[in-house]
Protein backbone atom coordinates (compact mmCIF):
# COMPACT_ATOMS: atom_id res chain seq x y z
CA UNK A 1 0.00 0.00 0.00
CA UNK A 2 1.03 3.39 -0.97
CA UNK A 3 2.30 5.75 2.43
CA UNK A 4 -0.10 8.21 1.64
CA UNK A 5 -3.20 5.99 2.11
CA UNK A 6 -3.99 4.20 4.95
CA UNK A 7 -6.79 1.94 6.07
CA UNK A 8 -9.68 3.39 8.44
CA UNK A 9 -10.12 0.75 10.96
CA UNK A 10 -13.27 2.46 11.71
CA UNK A 11 -14.93 2.23 8.05
CA UNK A 12 -12.99 -0.48 6.59
CA UNK A 13 -11.93 1.58 3.80
CA UNK A 14 -8.67 2.83 2.57
CA UNK A 15 -8.48 6.73 2.91
CA UNK A 16 -6.53 9.58 1.35
CA UNK A 17 -4.22 11.59 3.93
CA UNK A 18 -2.81 14.69 2.51
CA UNK A 19 1.18 15.53 3.53
CA UNK A 20 2.22 11.70 3.69
CA UNK A 21 3.41 12.40 -0.10
CA UNK A 22 6.48 14.20 1.17
CA UNK A 23 7.08 11.41 3.09
CA UNK A 24 6.33 9.03 0.61
CA UNK A 25 9.00 10.84 -1.42
CA UNK A 26 12.03 10.76 1.35
CA UNK A 27 11.58 7.37 1.53
CA UNK A 28 11.45 6.60 -1.99
CA UNK A 29 15.20 5.13 -3.51
CA UNK A 30 16.36 8.01 -6.01
CA UNK A 31 16.48 6.57 -9.78
CA UNK A 32 19.01 5.09 -11.28
CA UNK A 33 20.52 6.75 -14.27
CA UNK A 34 21.83 4.18 -17.01
CA UNK A 35 25.13 4.94 -18.34
CA UNK A 36 25.55 5.11 -22.55
CA UNK A 37 26.82 1.93 -23.79
CA UNK A 38 30.72 1.93 -24.43
CA UNK A 39 31.51 2.69 -27.99
CA UNK A 40 32.57 0.09 -30.18
CA UNK A 41 36.53 -0.34 -30.29
CA UNK A 42 38.33 0.04 -34.10
CA UNK A 43 38.34 -3.81 -34.48
CA UNK A 44 34.72 -4.28 -33.73
CA UNK A 45 33.58 -2.18 -36.43
CA UNK A 46 32.95 -3.32 -39.92
CA UNK A 47 33.77 -1.93 -43.07
CA UNK A 48 30.88 -1.65 -45.29
CA UNK A 49 30.59 -4.13 -47.89
CA UNK A 50 30.14 -2.45 -51.63
CA UNK A 51 27.34 -3.06 -54.10
CA UNK A 52 29.31 -4.77 -56.83
CA UNK A 53 30.92 -6.88 -53.98
CA UNK A 54 27.14 -8.14 -52.35
CA UNK A 55 26.50 -8.81 -56.26
CA UNK A 56 29.75 -10.75 -56.95
CA UNK A 57 29.40 -12.81 -54.19
CA UNK A 58 25.44 -14.19 -55.21
CA UNK A 59 26.83 -14.46 -58.38
CA UNK A 60 28.80 -17.05 -56.92
CA UNK A 61 26.49 -19.29 -55.40
CA UNK A 62 25.44 -19.77 -59.18
CA UNK A 63 27.37 -22.11 -60.31
CA UNK A 64 31.04 -23.35 -59.31
CA UNK A 65 32.20 -21.60 -62.37
CA UNK A 66 32.06 -18.06 -61.17
CA UNK A 67 33.01 -19.07 -57.64
CA UNK A 68 36.21 -20.62 -59.20
CA UNK A 69 36.98 -18.08 -60.82
CA UNK A 70 36.81 -15.66 -58.12
CA UNK A 71 39.32 -17.62 -56.00
CA UNK A 72 41.83 -17.88 -58.92
CA UNK A 73 41.69 -14.45 -60.41
CA UNK A 74 43.67 -11.42 -58.53
CA UNK A 75 41.45 -8.18 -57.97
CA UNK A 76 38.68 -10.65 -56.99
CA UNK A 77 40.51 -13.11 -54.69
CA UNK A 78 42.21 -10.43 -52.48
CA UNK A 79 38.37 -9.35 -51.42
CA UNK A 80 37.92 -10.94 -48.14
CA UNK A 81 34.21 -11.14 -48.87
CA UNK A 82 34.04 -12.40 -52.29
CA UNK A 83 36.43 -15.00 -51.30
CA UNK A 84 34.16 -16.38 -48.71
CA UNK A 85 31.07 -16.74 -50.45
CA UNK A 86 33.58 -18.08 -53.18
CA UNK A 87 34.56 -20.79 -51.13
CA UNK A 88 31.40 -21.52 -49.75
CA UNK A 89 29.79 -21.59 -52.48
CA UNK A 90 32.58 -24.48 -53.58
CA UNK A 91 32.22 -26.53 -50.53
CA UNK A 92 28.49 -26.22 -50.82
CA UNK A 93 28.45 -28.21 -54.07
CA UNK A 94 31.10 -30.59 -53.17
CA UNK A 95 28.87 -31.44 -50.14
CA UNK A 96 25.82 -31.47 -52.72
CA UNK A 97 27.62 -34.05 -54.82
CA UNK A 98 28.73 -35.91 -51.74
CA UNK A 99 24.79 -36.18 -50.51
CA UNK A 100 23.43 -36.77 -54.12
CA UNK A 101 25.57 -40.04 -54.04
CA UNK A 102 24.59 -40.90 -50.66
CA UNK A 103 20.91 -40.44 -51.39
CA UNK A 104 21.30 -42.76 -55.01
CA UNK A 105 22.42 -45.60 -52.78
CA UNK A 106 19.30 -45.48 -50.09
CA UNK A 107 17.23 -44.69 -53.19
CA UNK A 108 18.01 -48.03 -54.66
CA UNK A 109 17.81 -49.63 -50.94
CA UNK A 110 14.28 -47.81 -50.23
CA UNK A 111 12.99 -49.55 -53.59
CA UNK A 112 13.68 -52.92 -52.74
CA UNK A 113 11.23 -52.14 -50.09
CA UNK A 114 7.82 -53.99 -51.03
CA UNK A 115 4.69 -51.09 -52.04
CA UNK A 116 5.94 -47.78 -49.95
CA UNK A 117 9.73 -47.91 -50.12
CA UNK A 118 9.17 -46.33 -53.93
CA UNK A 119 6.93 -43.31 -52.14
CA UNK A 120 9.92 -43.17 -49.19
CA UNK A 121 12.32 -42.90 -51.81
CA UNK A 122 10.66 -40.13 -53.53
CA UNK A 123 9.57 -38.24 -50.67
CA UNK A 124 12.97 -38.28 -48.93
CA UNK A 125 14.24 -36.97 -52.58
CA UNK A 126 11.55 -34.30 -52.79
CA UNK A 127 12.02 -33.19 -48.72
CA UNK A 128 16.06 -32.70 -49.46
CA UNK A 129 15.67 -30.80 -53.30
CA UNK A 130 13.56 -28.47 -51.23
CA UNK A 131 15.80 -27.79 -48.53
CA UNK A 132 18.73 -27.52 -50.27
CA UNK A 133 16.85 -25.22 -52.61
CA UNK A 134 15.89 -22.84 -49.41
CA UNK A 135 19.41 -23.00 -48.45
CA UNK A 136 20.55 -22.19 -51.76
CA UNK A 137 18.20 -19.03 -52.30
CA UNK A 138 18.87 -17.98 -48.40
CA UNK A 139 22.84 -18.16 -49.13
CA UNK A 140 22.08 -15.60 -52.17
CA UNK A 141 20.14 -12.94 -50.12
CA UNK A 142 22.48 -12.72 -47.54
CA UNK A 143 25.31 -12.47 -49.92
CA UNK A 144 23.17 -9.70 -52.19
CA UNK A 145 22.69 -7.89 -48.16
CA UNK A 146 26.40 -8.01 -47.60
CA UNK A 147 26.00 -10.73 -44.65
CA UNK A 148 28.82 -13.48 -44.53
CA UNK A 149 26.29 -16.09 -43.56
CA UNK A 150 28.09 -19.50 -42.59
CA UNK A 151 26.78 -22.60 -42.60
CA UNK A 152 27.62 -24.85 -39.63
CA UNK A 153 30.89 -26.76 -40.79
CA UNK A 154 31.05 -25.33 -44.31
CA UNK A 155 31.15 -22.13 -43.30
CA UNK A 156 34.31 -22.34 -40.90
CA UNK A 157 36.37 -24.39 -43.52
CA UNK A 158 35.39 -21.24 -45.72
CA UNK A 159 36.22 -19.02 -43.39
CA UNK A 160 39.73 -20.65 -42.56
CA UNK A 161 40.92 -21.04 -46.32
Amino acid sequence: MPDNVVFCPGCGRRTWVPGNEVQAAINRPAPRIMSPPPAPSSSAVSTPVRREDTFLAALAYITCIPAIFFVLVEPFKRNRFVRFHSFQSIFLAVATILIAVVMRILYSIFVLIPVVGFLLAWLASAVLLLGWAILWLVLVVKALQGETFKLPWIGNLAEKV
